[in-house]
């Protein structure tokens, strides 16, 4: 019989005990109650009684009678069926008769009135309490949150994981000692009993941690951070001690923890009540993991997007003794997770994943997969029986620009503004080296945007350099800086464009220690608290050092983008008048836009701009960009997306 079994059962027991003897107590309590213990009259004892005069009153409760006589004692009567006529002839000697609910009647009465209520109320109370344990609605006891999934129901195998090479390789090592430990114990070597999963939302972890299940064909534990910890001390530590029981009778097996920064997050001196449940629910886990050992076939695999809040003690060798980084693919894994998410859907002959795969820089698995079915939705909905390339594409603008708005747009002055500002953008990226290739250009209202113009890179930058991305921060503000030149004003469309260019110049400065002026400091960790920050918070002069140091790069910046359309002042009308005119330019279109110009000698050329990045010295280690959307906005705000 299984936990919620038993529950259940003492549930059922408990409530059935309550209710007997609840009952019993109102019964009696509803009895007659008489300092004598009546003697029995037969039935004509009673009507000679009373013909003599000698009953004072007489109860009927059903078929029983209890006559009172003139000296006070009580006699015990068996009556007929019906006593409509005996109380009436009673009544005539002078008899006070009354009536009575029988026992069963009282009882029945009372059970409606009082009782079920009372045990309505005692089951909503067990029930709360077993839901607060985790258990389903019978149950007693603290019963584990994972939910289990069997390798032959839910079989997922390496094969159909892509664009996480490394690791997978990783795991292979973990899938070999789950289906032949006695080849690593044989030599004395200990697996490692927790593997942590670290890296962005949406990259695959958990489906990795399924594979390494389904590839070892033993049974999958899996539960989130979040439900071990609750407002009442102790329920979490129980849940824990439950899951690791679980999966002892499981073994071998994978137990997987998702979110485990809720679970495992660094421990306080001072803590409130929340606080010292979530301390004393890490300290369970930490038990648990030293608590079995390397013939137990248990590993622990846990994955998180904040490795900086996990207390050291459980990043610690015997715990989680690896650490595995699953970054945002690269192009061939992201043509290989576009193959996965289009097998099986009717694709147009013009489809070119690999085209797709180039355009898509820091996109996730779960982003691939969620522009592929975008792009089937947009299909049915034009009636089309295959999934064309148009539909990719306006899946990709749709993901990073918004959908499309049918809003009214703007007239005279601020529609000149708009296509300015765009031009302005498109000018000063085509100018400098480090700025992504303009692919598009448009008026176009798209999500919260009366305008965008989207920037794909032409190749993953894992490495970041200060001359490129002084080269971001100038196209950023290029649009900023047109309006300035062309109508001596500014308007409100650069706030998404300039909350960008402050985050970036302040990683560069409080990050990546690209500011001569204040150092090789890591401001950021230190104000934040993270793991590995500096000891101590930062003084108040370094701090706002920093912060006019960020106001000098973006100044510099702005004078980049300047200098590049005071000499490209033909081109920038030329461009705004297209815009105007058309509304949407695309890559081929705005090439032979330009070229048709010709170059200005004042302009800065691509090739001469190489020099000025190479002073950039120091690189930021970072994960591929996404493609960058810049432009103006509505008046409702937002940020772009843009992954530096």
């Amino acid at each position: 019989m299984s936990e919620g079994q038993r529950g259940l059962l003492t549930l059922v027991m408990v409530c059935l005990l309550g209710l007997l003897t609840v009952a019993g107590v109102g019964w009696l309590a509803e009895q007659p109650q008489s300092d004598q213990v009546p003697d029995t009259w037969s039935y004509a004892q009673l009507l000679h009684q009373a013909q003599a005069g000698r009953v004072r009153d007489l109860t009927i409760s059903g078929d029983i009678g209890l006559a009172v006589d003139r000296q006070g004692r009580s006699h015990r009567i068996v009556l007929p069926s019906s006593t409509d006529r005996l109380a009436q002839q009673l009544a005539g000697e002078g008899v006070q008769v009354s009536f009575q609910d029988s026992g069963l009647e009282s009882v029945s009465r009372w059970l409606l009135g009082s009782a079920f209520p009372v045990i309505f109320v005692v089951l909503l109370g067990f029930f709360v309490l077993a839901r607060l344990r985790g258990g389903d609605p019978g149950s007693l006891v603290v019963t584990s949150p994972a939910r289990p999934a069997r390798p032959e129901t839910s079989r997922v195998t390496f094969g159909q994981v892509a664009g996480a090479e490394e690791a997978k390789r990783e795991l292979e090592e973990v899938v070999e000692f789950l289906r032949s430990p006695e080849r690593f114990t044989s030599v004395g070597a200990r697996v490692p009993r927790g593997v942590l999963l670290v890296g962005p939302p949406g990259t695959g972890k958990t489906l990795l941690a399924r594979a390494v299940a389904g590839q070892a064909g033993v049974p999958f534990l899996t539960a989130s951070g979040p439900g071990f910890v609750e407002m009442y001390v102790g329920l979490g530590a129980a849940r824990v001690r439950a899951l690791f029981a679980q999966a002892r009778e499981c073994a071998p097996c994978i137990v997987f923890i998702d979110e485990i920064d809720a679970l495992g997050r660094r421990r306080q001196r001072s803590a409130g009540a929340d606080g010292g449940e979530r301390d004393q629910t890490l300290n369970q886990l930490l038990v648990e993991m030293d608590g079995f050992g390397t013939g137990a076939g248990l590993i622990v695999i846990a994955a998180t997007n904040r490795p900086d809040v996990l207390d050291p003690a459980l990043l610690r060798p015997g715990r989680f003794d690896r650490r595995i980084q699953v970054d945002l693919p690269d192009v061939e894994g992201r043509r290989e997770i576009l193959a996965v998410h289009t097998r099986g859907k009717p694709l147009a002959a013009e489809v070119d994943l690999e085209a797709l795969a180039r355009q898509t820089a820091g996109f996730s698995g779960a982003d691939l997969a969620n522009l592929v079915n975008e792009a089937a939705i947009a299909a049915a909905e034009a009636g089309r029986r295959a999934v064309a390339m148009a539909d990719l594409e306006e899946a990709l603008l749709r993901a990073v620009a918004g959908p499309r708005r049918s809003v009214q747009r703007p007239s005279g002055r601020q529609m000149d503004v708009l296509a300015y500002h765009q031009a302005g953008h498109v000018l000063v990226m085509r100018a400098l080296p480090g700025c992504d290739p303009v692919r598009a250009v448009s008026l176009g209202a798209r999500g919260r945007k009366l305008g965008w113009m989207l920037g794909l890179p032409g190749e993953e930058h894992r490495l970041l350099a200060r001359g490129p991305l002084a080269d971001r921060l100038a196209g950023l503000l290029g649009g900023r800086v047109a309006e300035e030149l062309v109508f001596g004003d500014v308007s409100t469309a650069a706030e998404d464009d300039i909350a960008e260019a402050t985050r970036l110049a302040w990683h560069m400065v409080a990050r990546w220690g690209m500011s001569p002026e204040v150092g090789q400091v890591a401001i950021a960790s230190a104000l934040a608290g993270t793991a590995g920050a500096p000891g101590g918070r930062p003084s108040r002069k370094l701090a706002a050092r920093a912060e006019v140091e960020v106001a000098a790069i973006l100044g510099r910046a702005q004078e980049t983008a300047r200098r590049i359309l005071e000499g490209q002042r033909r081109r920038l009308e030329t461009l705004a008048s297209r815009l105007l005119a058309t509304e949407t330019i695309e890559g081929p279109e705005l090439e032979r836009l330009l070229a048709s110009i010709g170059a200005d000698p004042a302009s800065a050329p691509r090739a001469g701009r190489r020099e000025v990045s190479r002073e950039g010295g120091p690189v930021a280690t970072g994960q591929a960009p996404s493609p960058s959307l810049v432009g103006p906005i509505g008046a409702a705000g937002g940020s772009p997306r843009r992954t530096a």
